[in-house]
Formats: C-alpha cells, structure tokens, sequence
C-alpha cells in the first residue's frame, strides 16, 4: 500500500515547479494521496498552470483560491474543502513573503507596516489555516490523525541579509508550538519543516541568497545541494504519514545537518 493512500490533503504554495511545495505535492500524489492546492491573487492562474505539470503522476482534485490576508476567503476555501474532500487528513503551510524592505536592509530600515505585512503572511496565517480547516483536520479517517506541516528556515540563528524573516521563522516555530498544544487532543499534529536553502523563485527575493549557495554545502556535514529538494519532500511525506504519528510540536531540520555546526 502506498504511503498516503487514502490520504486527503490541501497543499499550499504551488507556484512554480520549482518550488518546495510542488515537490511535496507531486511526491504526495506518487504515494496515493488526493490533493487541493490553492492559489492567492493574480498567483491562482500560476498554480493552475503548475497543476497541470502533475498529470502524470496524479491528478489534482482542485486548485481554489485562497488568499490568507482575507479572513471571508479562508472561510470560504474550508467550505470548498469540505464540500470536495468532506476531511482533511494534511494541511501543509508553504507560505511566506516579506516587503524588500525587510530582507537586506538590517533591523532599522523596516517601517512597522512592512514588518506587519510580514508577520501576516509568514506567520499568522498558519494559525488563520489552522483555526479554519481545523474541524476538518479533527474527522482524519488515517491512522495518527491529521498532520499540519509548516515549511521553515532556521529560526535559531540570525543569518545574514535574512533580517525580518528570520524573525517571522522564529515566531512561525513558536506559533506551532502553541497550537500543536491546542489541537493535541484532536490527533491533529503540528510540526515545521526546516529545509535548508533551495534555489527556487521565493529564493530569488533573497538578497545575497548566493552566500548560502557558497557556504552552506560545506558547513552541512552530510554536504548540501541548492538545487535539490527531494529530500524536503520525502520529509514532508513522513510527517504527513502515520509513520510519524507519534510526532508533533517540533521542528524537523533536513539541512545537512548545518544548523548544528559551530
């Protein structure tokens, strides 16, 4: 039996078939799963053209809107979800952005408006999802109950040019813990998936996103490929599977290993 089979999940993010997201969804339907991906803004037709890149391994129940700045349109995307799929078995959260001024300028440039327009985005749109599809999540059917996967990027260090985002990673790891504690008793788990860096065209926003090309390979002992992500998306299978069921409120590091070097 396929990993996922009978598996209900919305995956989030699916921009280009380069992102981490369409890596997850495309190993997602291999392993039997029937997926939702959604789409925000003038992004939806993009993700509806990416979509169509799976049909060979799988096809894409839906792609629907969702844009997590407007809470009537949350709402909305549960009720499509729940009138498609009737549950949700995994809910991954691959979202993020940050106005330029917050990435590269340092802590002092940013106005509080940028900052917030961040913090929406990155971090609490997780809970937005959470608290929406939750009663969804609660009816998982599989073994262990459903499974939120948040993509991450080490929240512990502060990293060069990364500025307020590093902040809203911190934040999003601490925002996890505080709902896998909440929806617990429901078998609905919460984990972030910390990947270290892949060249994707989120990455392309980065400033000085070529010093981690240069330097992270040789600090991750198990040494690093930006331009491969098909380990963050088995990863991401294993935490939407019952294999780790037992798992939640923690932050999965596949990096190579660099997080942990001095």
């Amino acid at each position: 039996m396929a990993l996922l089979s009978g598996h209900r999940l919305l995956v989030t993010g699916v921009l280009t078939d380069d992102s981490l997201a369409y890596g997850i969804a495309r190993r997602a339907l291999e392993e039997g799963a029937q997926i939702i991906l959604s789409g925000a803004g003038r992004g939806l037709s993009l993700t509806q053209r990416t979509a169509r890149k799976l049909a060979d391994v799988g096809e894409v129940s839906d792609v629907i809107p969702l844009d997590v700045t407007n809470a009537e349109e949350v709402r909305a995307a549960a009720a499509l979800v729940e009138e498609r799929f009737g549950r949700l078995d995994g809910l991954v959260h691959a979202i993020g952005y940050a106005p330029a001024s917050c990435l590269g300028q340092g802590m002092f440039e940013s106005p509080f408006e940028d900052v917030a327009t961040a913090m929406h985005i990155s971090t609490y749109s997780l809970a937005a999802l959470v608290g929406a599809f939750r009663p969804l999540l609660a009816r998982s059917e599989v073994l262990g109950g459903a499974s939120v996967v948040a993509l991450d990027f080490d929240g512990s260090h502060a990293y060069p040019m990364y500025d307020w985002m590093g902040v809203m990673k911190a934040a999003l790891e601490s925002l996890g813990r505080y709902i896998s504690r909440e929806v617990g008793a429901e078998k609905i788990r919460v984990n972030m998936l910390s990947a270290g860096p892949v060249r994707t065209m989120a990455a392309k926003s980065i400033p000085g996103f070529s010093v981690f090309e240069d330097t992270w390979a040789e600090r991750a002992p198990l040494g690093w490929s930006v331009t491969d992500s098909s380990a963050v998306a088995d990863s991401a299978l294993a935490l939407l599977s019952p294999l780790l069921r037992a798992t939640t409120a923690s932050v999965i590091y596949v990096d190579g290993g660099h997080h942990a070097m001095g």
